[in-house]
């Protein structure tokens, strides 16, 4: 492989970075910003590019690194290019390979290549991107080559279908993104209670993190713990009481997410009957 990017965020500069670490060669950047591609250029030790053209006739395989909005754009100034033989890879969580529509029919081959990791930093996240699993879709030609590469690299490689990635994405969202919201709205429950909003906040993290660590290591059903799990009705009851006298929205969230809580109890003890707790949630 002899990879490309278009784009020098910290997405193309954390991923050019971790590809040379791992004895892959970089023919180097092309950017809108000059400055960028000359920056992540000499922290990949490779080449910038002032011509879209010339970045696409070094390389063999291309990375498209802009944000979700701009691939597209940039796909419109490729296709018309000499770009058969190329494997053309973005690297979008939420965007299937099909944003390169017409890729094979010009002789190319198109993929997403997304690692299920949040890029933060665009000088040292690619010390982590190990530790990333990497989802691969896209033309079955070339696929094996490039799911390979990365395995080589010590990574584990999850190729699923295209129409699936969607569902790929929204399940990365709701692990992290949307885990913001139960934190934010645990905090604003300890702030009526007569926590300040700092001190709501940090009581929260080492039971987040806690927990997270728990389930890392053991798995959700293992790890789960709670009123729930131990078929404990009072309390449960007591949080819906409370909930109702304070706030309606967060009544659903807590059933709703406690409808899904009794499923993995049930997986944790199926010789436990949880059916009273179900139709108390369901009231």
């Amino acid at each position: 492989m002899k990879a490309g990017f278009i784009g020098a965020g910290k997405v193309g500069f954390s991923l050019g970075k971790y590809l040379v670490e791992g004895g892959i060669t970089l023919s180097g950047y092309y950017s809108q910003s000059v400055e960028s591609a000359k920056d992540a250029a000499d922290f990949t030790g490779s080449e910038y590019y002032r011509d879209l053209a010339d970045l696409v006739k070094a390389s063999d395989t291309i990375f498209v690194t802009v944000p979700d909005g701009m691939i597209g754009d940039v796909w419109e100034k490729m296709r018309t290019l000499p770009i058969k033989d190329k494997n053309i890879c973005h690297c979008s969580g939420s965007v299937s390979s099909a944003a390169f529509f017409d890729a094979e029919e010009r002789g190319a081959y198109a993929y997403s290549v997304h690692p299920l990791y949040a890029v933060s930093d665009k000088y040292n996240s690619f010390m982590k991107l190990k530790e990333a699993y990497f989802a691969i879709e896209g033309s079955e030609r070339n696929l094996e080559m490039i799911k390979q590469s990365f395995e080589n690299l010590g990574n584990k490689v999850i190729a699923i279908d295209t129409d699936k990635k969607a569902l790929y994405h929204c399940a990365a969202v709701m692990v992290s993104n949307q885990m913001a919201v139960l934190l934010n709205t645990s905090a604003e429950m300890l702030t009526k209670c007569g926590f300040n909003r700092e001190d709501a906040e940090k009581a929260l993290a080492p039971l987040v993190i806690g927990n997270i660590n728990n389930m890392v290591k053991m798995g959700p059903v293992k790890a789960l713990t709670g009123p729930v799990e131990r078929g404990d009705l009072t309390t449960i009851r007591s949080h819906i009481e409370a909930l109702q006298c304070s706030s309606r929205d967060n009544l659903k969230i807590y059933k709703t997410l406690s409808r899904k809580l009794v499923d993995v109890a049930q997986q944790k003890h199926p010789e436990r009957d949880y059916e009273q707790i179900k139709k108390e949630l369901e009231k």
